[in-house]
């Protein structure tokens, strides 16, 4: 067995961006542990650590050579590996091409069956780490990839890298491992944090290189967010039941924007806590990279947590120098709201005009008008009052006046909430200024829709103008395209829908279309209309997947064509409990089912002649016509589960009836009457679920 000694590859370079530097550590690990199994060395762990100035992968127990392999492999008999003069044939001169022997270095030996076979013996002799190791180093680096970032070159070189190299250090154990890549040679020193540990610091053995790092200020960057984190929870603890805001995103780019963190807590001026506190943290976060302070009411404070990379002993010097840099900010956030007031929300409707939408859909300004039709609609279809119906179509209106205000136009992600401060400035109802604010909700997966009955029915008015409009310019989405996000608006339109009343999502989807054609849009209406729907069924589907809910059940239920989300999803899962309750009788239904229909003939109809009608026959037609009128019954209270107890009733005389009686007889009266039977029989499947579809598993 060969020794085994720690690998480090350190990548040093001028400072990386966030997002590249953690795209490239992801790929460093698994390009490492593949090249390496590739070439033969056995190896332990590995692990990858970051900084904005490096990347390094660390592989625990590196063999400083690969095992020699002793190889013997069995070929094809030789009675047909030479012909009757002893020459080789093809099948033993492709056998020794493929292990890389001579025909002649072959040998011939009797197996364990008893038969003589030629075999390929070859020894791969053990090779040293050192020289695979200079080659995998160069072949990682080169393999890094930079997606939505430019690789630079520098000097006379071709070879490139997100920021320009400055060192590289190649260590199994002590011995240096020599490489090179874009002019620089490897070596065994590394370089410190900039002001605590500037310059070179040499590593004697690569089992040491993390805490030599430690010594020189550097953290890895699970130990950066760590030490954040800890720092975060310690200020909270001393403001008793304050909160400070991290969201996850500016978190990880914080991380990666220093290599030894301090916390410092600093403070704006008073005058910004009367701004809305959306756009002053929004400024925070997005250009200075603060974390804004809330008290224990929620109630944003004038202080906010400044993650620092320099000297912990000039943390004065870096709050003051922190709390100059973020006043101009906060100024224009305060500038462009007080001039937004300056004017109602309403007067900013006129501008919509100004900007398109889609160059075929039209301006903003008329999908604001359309939106306001179709949110009355959607309210008044959801059951809602005249006094909703009217708020819901006001909000609408006003929904996307924000996006030309100015603070919108700087703070773009606090669209519809800054039209919600400025409804309430005007004096719009409470109502119509929260829905204004929510109505770009669900955002993503798992987000909430709006929390009142107006906020959602302008989210559904908005969500199903876009999906409609896409739809009848005929540009809907592909697998890998959907740039109006129309996937994520259906299932928004979905989500939302469950929380509301039940009603018809075709009509929904027949006035947003409506709305177009009165525009003056020209589509074939019939077939577009077909597409939204069958769009919607397919999301349907994929809900109830993502929900449990087996293949066979999902296209039971999709049989029928329902695309009201409450209604369907209801159906799948009463389907799936009736099943999981009772599994013979739904898969014996299933199959007597799937009979039935393969013998009906549906142009003889469903009128019996009940003297035509042997015992199993009468018994069946009578089990017919009750379990018919209790689907009727319990379909029209949208009780499912009791419209599929009620099919499983007709089990036992199904089954009776083709044990007893035979479809097919001679006699034509006879038989078609009972085919009759039969489409009388699938009828009352009709409208609940296609239990076929439970026979086809597979």
């Amino acid at each position: 067995m060969a020794e085994t000694h720690d690998f480090l590859l350190e990548i040093g370079c001028e400072e990386m961006p966030s997002a590249p530097l953690t795209n490239a550590q992801a790929q460093l690990g698994k390009l490492v542990e593949k090249q390496l199994d590739a070439s033969g060395l056995n190896h332990g762990r590995v692990k990858t650590l970051s900084s904005p100035r490096r990347l390094a992968v660390i592989v625990e127990d590196c063999a400083s050579a690969t095992d020699e392999v002793h190889e013997t492999n069995r070929g094809p008999a030789t009675s047909i590996a030479f012909d009757e003069n002893g020459e080789p044939t093809k099948a033993a001169l492709g056998f020794a091409r493929k292990f890389g022997v001579e025909p002649h270095e072959l040998t011939r030996r009797v197996d364990s069956d008893g038969r003589e076979y030629l075999f390929a013996e070859r020894v791969v002799e053990s090779r040293q780490a050192t020289p695979l190791l200079s080659e995998l180093c160069e072949n990682v680096i080169s393999s890094l990839e930079w997606p939505n970032y430019r690789s630079q070159r520098w000097g006379s070189e071709h070879q490139s890298f997100v920021r320009p190299i400055r060192w590289i250090v190649a260590l199994l154990g002590s011995e240096l491992v020599p490489c090179s890549y874009a002019d620089v040679v490897s070596g065994r020193t590394t370089r410190g944090h900039r002001v605590l540990a500037p310059g070179d610091h040499e590593l004697d053995n690569a089992s040491n290189y993390e805490a030599l790092l430690e010594s020189i200020y550097v953290l890895g960057e699970m130990r950066r967010a760590e030490v954040i984190r800890e720092g975060i929870a310690a200020i909270e603890q001393e403001r008793s039941g304050s909160h400070v805001d991290t969201p996850a995103k500016v978190f990880d780019e914080v991380v990666n924007l220093c290599e030894w963190p301090t916390l410092v807590v600093g403070a704006f001026d008073e005058e910004f806590l009367s701004v809305p506190h959306e756009i002053i943290c929004e400024s925070m976060l997005s250009h200075q990279r603060y974390f804004p302070i809330y008290d224990a009411q929620g109630q944003l404070t004038r202080e906010f947590v400044i993650v620092s990379n320099a000297n912990p002993a000039v943390n004065d010097t870096v709050r003051a120098g922190n709390e100059r840099v973020v006043r101009p900010r906060l100024d224009d956030a305060k500038f462009f709201y007080e001039e937004d007031l300056k004017q109602p929300l309403e007067a900013y409707v006129e501008r919509l005009d100004q900007v398109v939408f889609q160059e075929r859909l039209g301006t903003v300004g008329q999908k604001a008008a359309r939106m306001s039709e179709l949110a009355a609609f959607v309210a008044k279809a959801v059951g809602a009052d005249e006094a909703q119906q009217a708020r819901s179509s006001r909000a609408a209106l006003l929904a996307k006046a924000d996006l030309v205000t100015q603070a919108v136009v700087e703070f773009t992600s606090q669209q519809g909430v800054m039209g919600g401060y400025y409804a309430t400035a005007a004096g719009e109802a409470p109502e119509v200024a929260t829905a204004i604010s929510e109505h770009y909700r669900p955002r993503f997966a798992g987000d909430e829709p709006p929390t009142a009955l107006e906020g959602r029915c302008v989210s559904i008015a908005d969500k199903l103008d876009t999906v409609a409009g896409i739809f009848a310019i005929n540009e809907p989405p592909t697998g890998s395209s959907d740039p109006y996000a129309i996937r994520r608006s259906a299932i928004g339109i979905i989500a939302t829908l469950r929380k509301l009343p039940a009603c018809s999502l075709d009509e929904l989807i027949a006035q947003a279309l409506d709305l177009y054609e009165k525009q003056g849009l020209s589509f074939d209406r019939g077939e577009t209309q077909e597409q939204v729907r069958n769009y919607f069924a397919g999301r349907l589907a994929a809900i109830a997947r993502e929900e449990g809910a087996r293949p066979d059940s999902i296209e039971a239920v999709s049989a029928v064509g329902i695309i009201d989300p409450n209604e369907y999803l209801k159906r799948v899962s009463a389907l799936e409990a009736a099943r999981s309750e009772n599994p013979e009788t739904f898969d014996d239904l299933a199959t007597a089912y799937a009979r039935s229909s393969h013998l009906a003939d549906r142009s003889l109809g469903v009128d019996v002649v009940p003297e035509l009608l042997g015992e199993a026959e009468t018994a069946l037609l009578a089990a017919i016509d009750k379990g018919s009128e209790n689907v009727k019954v319990s379909l029209a209270g949208a009780n499912y589960a009791a419209a599929l107890s009620a099919l499983a009733e007709l089990r036992e005389p199904i089954d009776r009836f083709f044990a007893d009686v035979l479809v097919m007889d001679e006699d034509t009266s006879v038989r078609e009457n009972r085919l009759r039977l039969l489409n009388r029989f699938s009828h009352v499947f009709e409208g609940v679920a296609d239990i076929g579809a439970l026979a086809r598993k597979g």
